[in-house]
């Protein structure tokens, strides 16, 4: 199954559904399959407080909703692509981290946003973790975007450590996967022509070179909403981050009033390490 997985975590959330049924049309065009992870935990109470649960309930009902989502799958791919689900009491890093080692999956794929505990779920500890450590693509899908291909990959890219940070097969095999065009994202709170500056751009050019991206440069006050903006205004499909070069993810992860657009991805994100 190495490289023919992709793998969908999912808490039944409306959201986390959307990204499996995006998971599914992907692998579907892909000719993958699809594996549906998911994590719980059971209830802990104080010890004064004795709380009566049925483990063997809670697992019963889990598997029926992944029994469910998983007829959903086929039905929505004519039973095209092969579901398996995967259940796990844990931790969800862990778990994660568990099934990628033995599948070595092409991706893993979730939500990028909920509420309650979806929200603490996708945009708490767990997802940011997850996008900064996890050695596979993961890509996370805003509510309602649903699969159409992926016709424009963004590569969002400052120019610190180019050759060490910026994975190019990874980012070769998806482009050639979509047969989709790349464009290179950078944007800067000012712009800082220094010698070594121009250095990294010159690298990050030879690099790429084959894949005859497009590049795009702008100056923006905030970095992170200056490449939502490049986003939405190219119509990527996907928006690929590189978790050690810069603290976008940090800043889509952050919950603040004030930075309504960054916590809300308009595009699918896909965090790529080196």
């Amino acid at each position: 199954m190495k490289m023919k997985t992709i793998i969908v975590a999912t808490d039944f959330s409306q959201v986390a559904r959307n990204a499996a049924f995006y998971a599914a049309d992907m692998a579907k065009a892909l000719g993958k399959q699809v594996v549906l992870l998911h994590v719980y935990t059971l209830p802990v109470s104080p010890a004064e407080v004795p709380l009566a649960f049925d483990p063997d309930r809670i697992l019963q009902d889990v598997q029926e909703e992944m029994n469910k989502l998983k007829q959903q799958l086929m039905e929505r791919t004519e039973e095209k692509v092969p579901v398996e689900v995967v259940v796990k009491m844990g931790t969800f890093y862990t778990e994660l981290q568990t099934l990628c080692e033995r599948m070595e999956p092409y991706a893993v794929i979730m939500g990028s946003q909920g509420t309650t505990a979806t929200e603490r779920l996708f945009l708490g500890g767990h997802t940011a973790y997850a996008m900064r450590h996890l050695q596979w693509p993961l890509i996370t899908v805003p509510p309602e975007r649903s699969f159409e291909g992926i016709k424009k990959i963004g590569l969002a890219c400052d120019f610190n450590d180019v050759e060490e940070t910026v994975p190019v097969q990874r980012i070769e095999q998806f482009a050639g996967d979509f047969h989709a065009e790349l464009h290179v994202l950078n944007v800067e709170n000012k712009r800082d022509a220094t010698p070594a500056v121009v250095r990294q751009s010159n690298v990050l050019h030879d690099i790429l070179q084959s894949m005859a991206p497009h590049y795009h440069y702008s100056v923006h006050p905030k970095t992170d909403e200056g490449i939502m903006e490049a986003a939405k205004e190219l119509e990527l499909d996907l928006l690929v981050v590189l978790p050690k070069q810069h603290d976008l993810l940090h800043s889509l992860m952050h919950k603040s009033h004030t930075r309504h657009l960054t916590m809300h991805c308009p595009v699918p994100l896909m965090a790529l390490q080196q």
